[in-house]
């Protein structure tokens, strides 16, 4: 038995501990899957074709797509002075031809209302009128929320707005478990915690309102993390987000060895309503168990549920660090009909599983029922965004996501943002050099 076997072998005996473990609702399915040479060298479940639409814009975060076909990327990182990148592509042969950049400020959250594009830095949240489906040179960014405080962590406001104008935002906690001093071996978590007053929730604004501040929002929910994925699903009209799990639960010792802090706590995919309470910090989830539990600063030894009784759980749950970082309902009719009112979610990948390999690095597909929850296992969808060979066994589910990674930094692209196009189709952005691929169902449905 190799050493990489050993290694997950622990880590799924001391997850699972001495009880039975409950069936996670993380599994998945893999169908097979094709890389032709016009696929952009990603991988896609069979029936499906992906074209580069555009390469090397920069540092690329979330992606909008207009009813017109224009195609907005946000930016972290400035190209020539700006952050914004709207792309057309003018003889329809699938490629932006077409480029124009405005915004002087780097950030995520993109987001499409009425006939405004609305954009986010770090600090505040902006609109542009849009004319022809178009944000033209001379249009002013007008600005919807100002004046937030800049966090060391966490701070990106990625945006989601209700058909009916609501705003929502996410407040990433600037800590990773809200200890006396942050991330150090053996402080103790601050009870109650002083950052859920301003940070770790969903906040909600009016859409259409210029020149707010924090004080104009209210907290729709609390205790989660950070939550850079968000979206609206019109289909129950009801707001989701992923929650980004804590790090360094190994550095407690313990049950928290490091194969456990590499599998958990959970990414977890979460049924938003006012006034909901996800539990962090307190809490950490388990996706093995299906359980949520009392967190090492806290008291917590991994078997402790304590005050995490009450809090709301995932409606799905992934392992640990894979950093979901965008989501969106397809309410398309282009896709087979399996699809339609389905969540896709896109992997980012992680940096921190060590001893076990990176994880993460795919957009995955997960069918969902009239109830507003999951009705299936989660699917992967796109891969091989990364360059490298999987550690999984495609159909049986194991160590799905494992890539024979070491380090995020020698992945040759990362999934970051999703859109979708007026024709159905599906826009991936990529955080390395900037690139976005459009797929589309090209098999007889």
């Amino acid at each position: 038995m190799n050493l990489t076997l050993l290694l997950l072998t622990a880590a799924s005996m001391a997850l699972a501990g001495p009880e039975k473990p409950v069936k996670s609702r993380s599994a998945i399915t893999r169908q097979e899957k094709t890389t032709p040479p016009e696929n952009g060298g990603i991988k896609l479940i069979n029936g499906f074709q992906a074209s580069v639409f555009a390469e090397n814009l920069g540092k690329a975060r979330h992606i909008v797509v207009d009813p017109a076909g224009t195609v907005f990327v946000k930016l972290e990182k400035l190209n020539d002075g700006k952050g914004i990148v709207e792309l057309n592509d003018t003889n329809g042969d699938g490629k932006a031809d077409q480029t124009m950049m405005f915004g002087d400020y780097t950030g995520t959250g993109m987001a499409l209302y009425k006939d405004y594009l609305y954009a986010s830095s770090d600090t505040s949240v902006y609109r542009y009128k849009l004319t022809n489906g178009k944000v033209m040179e001379t249009t002013p960014a007008e600005p919807i929320i100002v004046g937030l405080t800049l966090q060391r962590q966490h701070a990106s406001k990625s945006i989601t707005i209700s058909p009916d104008g609501k705003l929502f935002v996410n407040f990433g906690a600037p800590s990773n478990a809200c200890q006396e001093k942050d991330r150090q071996k053996g402080s103790m978590g601050m009870d109650p915690c002083p950052i859920l007053e301003e940070y770790g929730g969903i906040w909600q604004f009016d859409a259409n309102k210029l020149n707010q501040h924090k004080a104009d929002g209210k907290r729709y929910a609390t205790g989660i993390r950070n939550a850079v994925s968000l979206d609206w699903n019109t289909a129950n009209n009801t707001l989701y987000a992923l929650q980004h799990g804590r790090d360094m639960l190994n550095s407690w010792g313990g049950a928290f060895t490091d194969e456990v802090s590499a599998e958990l706590p959970s990414e977890e995919f979460l049924m938003v309503k006012e006034g909901n309470d996800f539990g962090w910090p307190y809490c950490y989830n388990n996706q093995v168990k299906n359980q949520k539990f009392l967190a090492p600063e806290y008291g917590g030894d991994g078997t402790k549920v304590d005050r995490c009784a009450g809090k709301e759980k995932p409606i799905m749950a992934f392992p640990g660090h894979w950093a979901p970082n965008d989501l969106l309902f397809y309410t398309g009719s282009a896709f087979p009909a399996r699809y339609k009112n389905g969540a896709f979610v896109c992997f980012h990948g992680s940096w921190n599983r060590a001893p076990l390999k990176q994880g993460g690095y795919f957009v995955a597909f997960i069918p969902f029922g009239k109830d507003g929850r999951p009705s299936g296992k989660y699917e992967v969808f796109a891969e091989n965004f990364a360059g490298v060979p999987e550690q999984g066994t495609p159909g049986t589910g194991v160590n799905a996501g494992k890539l024979d990674l070491d380090s995020p930094g020698d992945a040759k692209a990362r999934p970051v943002g999703l859109a979708q196009g007026p024709d159905g189709s599906l826009y991936i952005s990529d955080s390395v050099k900037g690139n976005v691929w459009k797929v589309t169902y090209t098999a007889k449905k």
